[in-house]
């Protein structure tokens, strides 16, 4: 038998395996790199964050994804030469991230690549009735093997799709695992560049449990001050969006697309909630918007009413906690109108454990965890949720 598959074996059969999970998110803003130590799998899941980071992406590297991410024209070439780019790029910085932390690169038994999404298209956003979900996330595993030397899952959202589901949210599967409590309903918010959440009622109710996109969540912001501020890709710190007034007509016909009728669970992406979604809506308005800072004031109140009311159409009555993690959870004026709309403190993810900036790589390395080592799967089928084992694997020879 071929020795990687021995070691794969010997990793599966192991008390504690020791899983990177990578993560790039649609902001494009760089890799978070979790050094994660797993025990157990399913509901018995122990998992302990050694070590975690982002690494920036340069100017030059995020402008060139920016060229073919999200776009419904992309050049073959650019894409074609990116996927094998960014899978190389991904190795040099996790032996980056290694060296750092001075952690042996031999004692990794596998890395969870999420890889960077170029393009997400459910069946809601392509309406091809008779074409299935499809998504597209790149960065060749396979390099990333390579150049390590480190067994190498990847591709996770494919198989979701192909079982049934729509490629996302996939945090469902690490939520549930990690973060359900017995007493207590919760609600584990991550405000990306599109925001998601797992609703986890407590095991005192026959409630479901699932994960569904929201809507936007930095992403319109982000790409609203990239396009009027050359040199900023977010507003740090919500100062423009706070030196604003947001217009209430604007809001009322960005909040009027029809994305927000779908049943839950749904999912989205940049492909939608774009620059393009916001100057249709600005062409409606009768008295235009004048100021960036009220543009800008009025997608945080967009992101932040589309969090509230969904989250108030699911629990109407129902006591629940809030745990938030995501790039978004460091704009405080979001977070403010999320708190307020919703009449209730909003906490973090560290309250359960877990650096919320880390968790998505955190999860991606559970996600590993799971296809390796579990001997069953800890979930049952259900619509958008199929219980199936995710990742495929990179052999490093």
């Amino acid at each position: 038998m071929k020795s990687q598959i021995l070691k794969l074996a010997s990793i599966a059969n192991a008390p504690t395996r020791t899983i990177i999970g990578l993560m790039s998110g649609t902001s494009l803003d760089g890799l978070d790199i979790a050094l994660c130590q797993f025990k157990g799998t399913g509901p018995g899941t122990v998992c302990r964050l050694l070590e975690f980071t982002t690494i920036p992406y340069t100017d030059d590297f995020r402008s060139r994804i920016k060229e073919i991410a999200f776009q419904p024209l992309a050049d073959l070439c650019k894409l074609t030469v990116l996927n094998a780019e960014i899978g190389t790029y991904t190795a040099e910085l996790v032996l980056q991230a290694l060296k750092s932390w001075n952690f042996p690169v031999t004692d990794v038994d596998i890395i969870a690549s999420h890889g960077q999404t170029i393009f997400h298209a459910p069946k809601s956003f392509h309406l091809q009735n008779s074409a299935p979900n499809a998504t597209l996330q790149i960065g060749d595993a396979d390099h990333i093997a390579v150049k390590t030397g480190i067994i190498t899952l990847s591709d996770f959202r494919q198989k979701h799709i192909a079982a049934g589901g729509e490629g996302a949210p996939l945090v469902f599967y690490g939520d549930s695992l990690l973060f359900t409590d017995q007493q207590e309903n919760r609600i584990l918010l991550n405000i990306g560049g599109i925001s998601n959440f797992t609703w986890l009622p407590s095991g005192e109710t026959d409630l479901t449990a699932f994960s569904t996109d929201v809507g936007p969540g930095n992403t319109m912001m982000d790409q609203y001050i990239s396009s009027q501020f050359p040199g900023k890709s977010f507003d740090q710190d919500a100062i423009i969006a706070s030196s604003g007034t947001v217009n209430e007509q604007l809001l009322k016909i960005l909040m009027a697309d029809p994305f927000f009728k779908l049943g839950l669970p749904r999912t989205t992406g940049p492909e939608y909630f774009n620059l393009k979604y916001l100057e249709d809506a600005l062409q409606k308005c009768e008295k235009p918007v004048c100021s960036p800072a009220d543009i800008m004031a009025t997608l945080c109140a967009f992101s932040a009413r589309v969090i509230v009311q969904t989250i108030q159409q699911l629990t109407g009555d129902i006591p629940y906690q809030i745990y938030v993690s995501g790039g978004g959870m460091h704009n405080p004026l979001l977070n403010k109108m999320i708190s307020e709309g919703l009449n209730l403190n909003l906490q973090s993810t560290q309250e359960l454990g877990l650096n919320p900036d880390a968790k998505e790589a955190v999860l991606f390395a559970l996600l590993a965890n799971e296809c390796i080592a579990a001997p069953q799967q800890a979930f049952k089928s259900r619509p958008g949720i199929p219980a199936v084992t995710m990742g495929k694997i990179s052999l490093p020879d």
